[in-house]
């Protein structure tokens, strides 16, 4: 049965097939192999739990693109994809996970058979799912091919949205603001913190009225006390104590398009120098987002962020966003832009970006966040709509 339920238009998924294969001419490519799940999606529809296998969708400079993966995925490629059911092609088993073989034999043997085994091809290189050895593999199997890394050619496409992605980021953002809200009504001290995530899942997977929940990208992180020093941990069954923050970093999900939020909950009464580095961070977000504007620069974004925090004696380094759609695990972010000192990307109109300006100090740690869209006029919209501060519980 071919897709009945496809996410987008087939006139949307052709601009996007379009824009991908201007920025293969202009690097004279002759073919672009595909394997990050989530330019996979956006280019052809296709959505399954398959990326833990070798995968891709070949693009050439003319015709549907070719899906190609495991065999008994291409039944779930028949029922996302927009393309004709012969551009669905599948590896037998055999090549799995297998001493004498590698799935990327076949691929080469599909390259040939469409025609373009030799000439300039691209490969995502630098790609949570393209491994050295399959890199090694298709030298060996196309020795006259030369391999160019096209490591962000389809993300960099990617970065403008169209109405339709932001009404999907928009109903993502819906579901965060549940899961916030959820999360400062359940937690109190004694309550075991795995119960609370449980509860959590449920509001994102239930969603909200008109959209339903979909997995997120990364699992929810909410440290506590000097835990929270640390970015990325996540939960165990501990109970929640007073005189703790804990922060919540979690993203509602719809269509695999995500809408990141983060909000920080006191047990007690919070200590005077988080007060100020509050203070700090929302003079700091709204000095950002006044400057998110169409024509501006990503920098631009971070220095006027720095600048705030400067002023009260906080030095922040790295980045302190990104930008946001549609993703897969492990990362719901493009890997594209970043909001940094050195970062000079032009900021247009339906550029999203997850506003993301987290403190983590040496005895806590301090997230208030906002995803955000560059609007036409004016400074970016937050698409988000909760207090922007330091939540207390007494």
């Amino acid at each position: 049965m071919p897709a009945t339920d496809l996410p987008f238009t087939r006139e949307e998924y052709a601009e996007r097939m379009a824009r991908v294969r201007r920025a293969m001419s202009d690097a004279n490519l002759d073919a672009l192999i595909i394997t990050d799940p989530s330019n996979q999606a956006w280019l052809t529809g296709y959505d399954g739990w398959s990326f833990y296998v070798h995968q891709a969708v070949i693009l050439l400079p003319y015709g549907e693109p070719i899906w190609w993966g495991r065999k008994m995925d291409t039944f779930g490629a028949l029922r996302t994809v927009w393309m004709s059911p012969h551009r669905v092609v599948g590896y037998d088993d055999s090549y799995v996970q297998s001493r004498e073989k590698h799935p990327m034999d076949d691929l080469a043997k599909v390259l040939v058979d469409f025609g373009t085994g030799h000439g300039r091809i691209g490969v995502e290189m630098d790609n949570y799912y393209f491994t050295a050895r399959a890199m090694h593999m298709l030298h060996a199997s196309l020795p006259k091919a030369m391999w160019v890394d096209a490591t962000g050619a389809v993300n960099r496409q990617r970065a403008v949205k169209s109405e339709a992605e932001i009404g999907f980021m928009r109903k993502a953002a819906a579901i965060s603001e549940k899961m916030i809200d959820g999360l400062l009504e359940r937690v109190e001290p004694g309550v075991p913190k795995n119960e609370v995530v449980a509860e959590l899942y449920r509001d994102a997977i239930r969603g909200v009225e008109g959209a339903w929940g979909d997995y997120p990208a990364i699992v929810p992180m909410l440290p506590s006390g000097i835990d929270a020093t640390a970015p990325h941990l996540t939960w165990d069954g501990r109970p929640f104590k007073t005189g703790e923050a804990t922060f919540f970093e979690i993203s509602g999900c719809y269509r695999r398009y995500h809408a990141p939020f983060c909000r920080t909950l006191f047990l007690g009464t919070p200590p005077d120098d988080m007060l100020r580095a509050e203070g700090a961070l929302q003079e700091g977000l709204e000095a950002g987002i006044d400057a998110a504007r169409a024509g501006n620069r990503a920098c631009d974004i971070a220095n006027a962020l720095y600048g705030a925090l400067k002023k009260a004696g906080i030095t922040k380094d790295g980045r302190c966003g990104y930008a946001i759609g549609l993703s897969y695990p492990p990362d719901w972010g493009e890997r594209t832009i970043s909001l940094r000192e050195n970062d000079e990307t032009v900021l247009e109109p339906g550029m999203t970006f997850h506003f993301m300006p987290g403190l983590w100090q040496e005895n806590w740690g301090l997230e208030i966040t906002e995803p955000i869209l560059i609007r036409e006029s004016g400074p970016a919209e937050t698409l988000c709509n909760r207090p922007r501060k330091l939540f207390v519980k007494p």
